[in-house]
């Protein structure tokens, strides 16, 4: 059974194994990290920047094998009613297997039961079928919204989705 956790800084070696190849980094990250490869003493440090913020949720999945799935979740708006998901990553031995639509699934629950937001939201880009096809399999939507990224010298086209609380039936 699939579950959500805070992140601890020992998932990070974890993580950071499952990117094999550039592409496949800046499709999770953007331009979020300076260089590639990234290690896992380069995601802690960028975690521990918001150690003390009460925005920012770096999390977790894991099953009885352990860990297999990551993503953060950050607030956008001071009034803590919209929330961003971010760096989603699924162990690559396990994909297609449904567990990125569990984590999301486990993710959206915690969003609005817990943190209880209005809205998700999330970008991923044009090239990464699997993860924009995982994202609508959970209800997320395309806003009309998309921004322009330059990736290693090419131009990569984000779009943005969202998913609002009205959107689904919550267990309360």
């Amino acid at each position: 059974m699939l579950r959500l956790r805070p992140y601890k800084a020992c998932d990070a070696e974890t993580i950071v194994s499952w990117i094999k190849d550039e592409t496949a980094f800046r499709k999770w990250s953007a331009d979020r990290f300076e260089r590639y490869p990234v290690t896992a003493a380069d995601l802690n440090a960028h975690y521990d920047a918001f150690a003390y913020a009460d925005y920012f949720y770096e999390m977790t999945a894991f099953d009885e094998t352990g860990v297999v799935g990551h993503l953060i979740m950050r607030f956008t708006d001071e009034e803590k009613k919209v929330l961003r998901f971010g760096f989603v990553i699924v162990d690559d031995a396990r994909r297609g297997m449904g567990v990125g639509k569990q984590m999301l699934q486990l993710a959206k629950q915690y969003a609005f039961t817990l943190l209880r937001v209005e809205k998700i939201t999330l970008g991923v880009f044009e090239n990464n079928l699997p993860a924009y096809y995982c994202y609508k399999s959970v209800g997320f939507r395309e806003t009309g919204e998309t921004e322009d990224y330059d990736i290693t010298g090419e131009k990569w086209h984000c779009i943005e989705m969202e998913l609002q609380k009205n959107d689904i039936c919550v267990i309360k």
